[in-house]
């Protein structure tokens, strides 16, 4: 038996595999929250199984409670597990923000879609990966905020001047249920998590996006 991964709280970042953990995000100072979780091999295996015919995925908006509607996708036992799976977190997101309604959304990704450091501008997002390399981000020490965005010049990460010389990437984990807190949450301006897109050697990977609607 694998030994559980230690918990981990940066200055930014609190991580661990606790699902409560994720309530973490409201403290002023994590700009990211993590919970670990195993990855499910019946989900996998059908991802695996039918990569090729996934389409480019879908678009739902449920209530708490409702499971999303996945009859585009190949059918099979991995199909009614992601579907229950994204209705979990999709609860969990509302229940955290206490939200009538979340907005779902499964990406079937081909290359990074957002290859360069940035800060989304929302309130929080939550993510999780079911195929590929998670969701790539950097601790507040190893980036300049100064050349973010248009202040890059276009110009790729390694080249741009946003990443300090000791600067370290990190990645979210496979299947781990993520919340990135972005500029517009309250009090948060000039701060959320620095993330990106990670390369796609593999494709697809398959990404989850869940936000709030109100």
């Amino acid at each position: 038996m694998t030994a559980a991964l230690p918990n981990l709280v940066t200055s930014c970042a609190a991580i661990g595999d606790d699902a409560f953990g994720l309530t973490r995000i409201f403290d002023p100072a994590i700009q990211l929250a993590v919970w670990r979780r195993t990855p499910d091999p019946t989900i996998g295996n059908w991802l695996e199984r039918n990569a090729g015919a996934l389409g480019c995925g879908f678009r739902q908006l449920i209530t708490p409670g409702q499971t999303p509607v996945l009859d585009t996708l190949p059918t099979g036992s991995g199909r009614d597990a992601l579907a229950d799976d994204l209705a979990q977190l999709a609860e969990m997101l509302a229940e955290l923000l206490d939200a009538p309604a979340i907005g779902v959304r499964l990406e079937v990704i081909h290359k990074a879609m957002c290859p360069r450091l940035h800060v989304d501008r929302v309130g929080v997002r939550m993510l999780c990966t079911y195929r590929g390399p998670g969701t790539e981000w950097v601790e507040e020490q190893s980036i300049d905020r100064s050349r973010l965005g248009a202040a890059s010049a276009g110009l790729a990460d390694t080249h741009s001047g946003v990443l300090r010389p000791d600067h370290c990437i990190e990645s979210i984990p496979l299947y781990a249920a993520a919340l990135l807190k972005g500029s517009l949450w309250q009090d948060n301006t000039g701060r959320g998590i620095v993330h990106r897109s990670p390369a796609v050697s593999s494709p697809p990977r398959v990404l989850a996006a869940f936000d709030a609607a109100w």
